[in-house]
């Protein structure tokens, strides 16, 4: 699976990506009942495409883009964010090879085999995803960012939590 670096002539597909994978009212990423609003914004991934420390990397399938993943070094660990996979590609691999992919590309160009990630806490499916990949509980949890922009929580309950993986 090859994984390339983005451009900003690819901002206006990631933002769409990200929102409708989380946002959206299919595939299995959604969010959408627990929380409203969009997921990122113009401006989130304008700063993931230009800022030189963060690598948002895209796949794309016969021109399509179909899942984008960002690392952002920091310290010994590669931050992990961003990570989409368009809702009519799930459920077909594509987002463990991604995940697998990204890892590798952080190790070999980074320097860095510790990845860190945060869920939302009341996602336990995705949290049982990412611990079948090797990630574990860190039980670092906060409350949901709703400072960072990425959309208003239904309930005053939800939490998100970061998950680790060392290589």
């Amino acid at each position: 699976m090859k994984l390339e670096l983005s451009n900003i002539n690819q901002l206006n597909d990631i933002l769409d990506l990200v929102n409708l994978a989380y946002r959206g009212n299919k595939g299995w990423t959604t969010e959408a009942d627990i929380v409203d609003g969009a997921r990122t914004s113009t401006r989130a991934i304008r700063h993931a495409i230009e800022d030189p420390r963060s690598h948002l990397l895209v796949y794309t399938e016969n021109g399509d883009l179909r899942s984008c993943i960002c690392l952002y070094p920091k310290s010994d660990k590669a931050y992990i964010g961003l990570f989409a996979v368009h809702p009519g590609a799930q459920g077909k691999g594509i987002g463990t090879q991604i995940l697998a992919t990204a890892e590798a590309y952080a190790t070999t160009n980074l320097g860095l085999s510790k990845y860190v990630m945060a869920v939302i806490s009341q996602r336990v499916e995705l949290i049982c995803y990412y611990e079948r990949r090797g990630y574990v509980r860190s039980e670092n949890i906060e409350p949901y960012p709703v400072h960072l922009d990425a959309g208003i929580p239904k309930t005053d309950r939800l939490t998100i939590e970061y998950l680790e993986k060392n290589v």
